[in-house]
């Protein structure tokens, strides 16, 4: 026993102490980055606000496209809530909502939502549902080029959003005005904890923080593809459709599992600029889309299956490791899910087995050695990591939740280890069964809850 508490230890201390050196690393750089566009831009005025950018040069038409299935519960709201934030606004918009005709309930929900504006386009698709989202947002698109056609006019970009997505009001106007700078622009995804599931909810809450504060301005200024988030951002019209004649007419894989993450590098290969937008608007509010995740541990552990089998599984498959350093590290970063639930759960075995033997030690059971010099090094270099890592997180969550909610990250990091266990499992079982000829279906996140109404019932 004592042999293999042993190695667990240092297979898990290893891979921690790499882990932890790699994420140091993107830390150095943000906090460099940061500190240089403080010193060269900011230190006699202070970053524009979204109302103070210019006008576009060129004004254009926003399509929208939001895929529903089984989103009754939602879709009125969503609907409903960007007319009342955009109505006003000088851009010009028209959102396509996707149902399938086996939906009624959604297909209603819209309906009823849309009633009075004819900013609103209805779009069924050809196939009861439910396909995969890029297989709903493929018939989108084959309606905005139909569309287009018909009227004689051309969008200026297509923004993705889902049913459950909360819009903020200055969004339109900062695509009309970036979408002339770069290829695409993805705002910050900000999840809304919910009150009933401050641990589950609120782990996602955690991750997004650090995600969309460090990671993703990382990415972009290293030169690394930057991969959209499927709800959020905006893709310029010619760019778009570059991507959909390569494919054959489609711009999403229907095969895919995570569209959105494609999509992002796909607009990296062809040298196109994603641009990754944290601006406040005139309050002082992060201009960005906020949106309710799971909030039971089954659908979170789901859901997180399904991005790492699309990501780090099927993604290593369909997309390799082209590109430079910077590219390569991140596909290895974004790829690592499987291996870093490994070492979490080796970690955790080493933890029961250890408590296990200093019991046996307390009784005069178990004769328990010194470690060495190695493991001590390693143990201690990886607790100085580990609290570097926790106060990095709590440091990002205070910045948009607040003090208290940064206190809570440090004990829901358990919560996260273990839904990350879980969901790497299921995504390697699903996995392992799709390599022996089965098929990677859609596992689609259920929503009931919308941000606006979480905030005024809560």
């Amino acid at each position: 026993m004592l042999d293999c508490q042993t190695e667990l230890l240092l297979f898990s201390a290893v891979w921690f102490l790499v882990g932890a050196l790699d994420d140091l690393l993107v830390d150095l750089i943000w906090i460099g980055r940061t500190a240089y566009r403080w010193a060269a831009r900011y230190r006699n005025k202070p970053p524009m606000r979204a109302h103070e950018l210019s006008r576009p040069k060129n004004p254009g038409m926003m399509a929208v496209f939001v895929a529903a299935w089984q989103e009754a519960e939602v879709i009125g709201a969503m609907i409903g809530q960007c007319r009342n934030s955009w109505s006003d606004k000088d851009t010009i918009f028209r959102i396509y909502v996707g149902c399938y005709p086996n939906d009624a309930a959604s297909i209603r929900s819209a309906l009823k939502a849309a009633k009075g504006s004819d900013s609103i386009r209805l779009v069924l698709c050809d196939k009861p549902g439910p396909t995969t989202k890029a297989d709903c947002l493929n018939r989108l698109w084959r309606a905005l080029l139909s569309d287009e056609l018909a009227g004689g006019y051309k969008f200026k970009a297509l923004i993705l959003h889902d049913a459950e997505d909360c819009v903020h009001p200055d969004e339109l106007q900062l695509y009309d005005y970036l979408i002339e700078k770069g290829s695409a622009v993805q705002l910050p995804v900000v999840p809304v904890s919910l009150k009933s599931s401050a641990w589950i909810s609120g782990h996602y809450a955690d991750e997004f923080a650090e995600a969309h504060g460090k990671s993703l301005v990382v990415r972009e200024a290293i030169g690394a593809a930057v991969p959209l988030a499927g709800v959020g951002c905006a893709i310029e019209r010619n760019q778009i459709g570059r991507i959909a004649l390569a494919r054959g007419g489609n711009p999403f894989d229907p095969e895919s599992l995570t569209e959105d993450y494609e999509l992002g590098l796909a607009i990296g290969r062809d040298r196109g600029k994603v641009i990754f937008a944290a601006i406040h608007d005139e309050c002082g509010d992060l201009v960005a889309t906020r949106a309710c995740f799971p909030d039971r541990l089954d659908t979170a552990v789901r859901q997180k299956a399904r991005w790492t089998i699309g990501i780090a599984l099927a993604g290593w498959d369909r997309l390799g490791w082209e590109g430079g350093w910077a590219e390569f590290w991140m596909r290895l970063r974004d790829r690592k899910a499987p291996l870093a639930a490994l070492v979490l759960l080796t970690a955790y075995l080493c933890i029961i087995l250890t408590a296990l033997l200093m019991l046996g030690k307390a009784a005069g059971q178990v004769v328990f050695p010194a470690y060495s010099p190695l493991i001590r090094g390693l143990l201690l270099a990886n607790g100085c990591m580990l609290l570097w890592r926790l106060a990095v997180r709590a440091a990002f969550v205070g910045r948009l939740y607040g003090s208290r909610e940064a206190l809570r990250s440090i004990p829901r990091t358990i919560i996260a280890n273990i839904i990350a266990i879980m969901a790497a499992r299921r995504a390697c079982w699903q996995y392992l069964l799709h390599m022996k000829g089965g098929v990677l279906a859609w596992d689609k996140t259920n929503h009931s809850n919308f941000p606006s109404q979480v905030a005024r019932d809560g």
